[in-house]
């Protein structure tokens, strides 16, 4: 990977687009990257704006054929970045950007037609019988955004167990994929979505779905909740293992967003019913407390602890 290096005014005001779009439409995800190096941050707001664009085209109004449309449009124009084809002069600032982070980062790009995949299974309307389907799922939506952050990060040369860094990214990936689910699960009901598991769902009586602040009448909710906080810890135990391979800045970033995703899921379980009221959030003191902790190192020294006792 090259060092920082100085970019041309064009290049620039992309970045400067990109940053835009991540600081007004992702709170939780500015904060993080908010400790890193300027060369990272511009990568990891490119990221962000493009896969923001295929989630809003998902999300959107129009018909499912002129979704479909526009996100193999969308495809094509990754295919152009992939191929070096897209000029800093381009009228597309994201794509500009994006074609500049991919020139001076590793980025494993397919992640980005992996996500396309995974909104188009949006469009489709597809639902989930089981974990493995849906963990199939968010290892589209979000398991690859985090092996393509790992390739804005790095490893820290001869870091231990580094050959399993994608791996760990992945999973972390999921962990928040999965608290986002959990945090949405009435919004998403609203907009005709279900993607917990129909075989969890049956078995704490919740197939009828999350139309109202209330659960569904005779369900065990909380005993859902529950449930699935106990499986995205999981997820977050074996992720952040990640931590120790990365250099200062890169594991405060990672602690960070992933910290402050640990804390909603610590008040989601504390109060299942709450994300059935309206969105659960957390307050900016909170955040700060959360990215002063990755900064100081606390939860990678954590990791690194528990690692070196369970090979013992």
């Amino acid at each position: 990977m090259e060092g920082p290096t100085q970019v041309s005014a064009p290049v620039q005001a992309a970045y400067s687009y990109c940053e835009a779009i991540t600081g007004q439409q992702a709170r939780n995800f500015a904060y993080g990257i908010r400790l890193l190096p300027t060369d990272k941050r511009q990568a990891m707001s490119a990221l962000y704006a493009f896969s923001r664009r295929v989630d809003d085209i998902g999300d959107g109004t129009l018909a499912p054929t002129a979704k479909r449309d526009r996100l193999e449009a969308t495809r094509h124009l990754l295919e152009r970045i992939s191929q070096g084809a897209v000029d800093e002069d381009d009228t597309d600032p994201v794509a500009v950007a994006l074609a500049d982070a991919a020139r001076r980062f590793p980025l494993p790009l397919g992640g980005l037609d992996e996500l396309i995949d995974g909104v188009l299974m949006d469009v489709r309307g597809e639902t989930y019988e089981t974990w493995g389907e849906l963990k199939a799922y968010c290892r589209c939506v979000a398991g690859a955004i985090g092996r393509l952050s790992l390739g804005v990060f790095g490893t820290q040369p001869g870091a231990r167990g580094a050959e399993r860094a994608a791996e760990y990214a992945d999973t972390l990936g999921l962990a928040l994929q999965l608290t986002n689910i959990l945090r949405d699960v009435r919004e998403d009901a609203g907009n005709g979505r279900t993607y917990l598991p129909a075989d969890d769902l049956a078995k704490f009586g919740c197939s009828a779905g999350f139309h109202s602040a209330t659960p569904p009448p005779g369900s065990d909710f909380a005993g859902l909740v529950h449930f699935e906080v106990r499986r995205a810890r999981t997820l977050f135990a074996e992720g952040y293992r990640l931590l120790p391979m990365l250099d200062r800045r890169s594991g405060a970033c990672v602690a960070a967003m992933a910290g402050i995703y640990r804390r909603l899921l610590d008040r989601i379980e504390r109060e299942p019913e709450a994300v059935l009221r309206g969105r659960v959030s957390l307050p900016g003191r909170e955040k700060a407390y959360v990215a002063v902790r990755g900064l100081s190192g606390l939860d990678a020294r954590h990791v690194t602890r528990q690692t070196l006792r369970g090979r013992s």
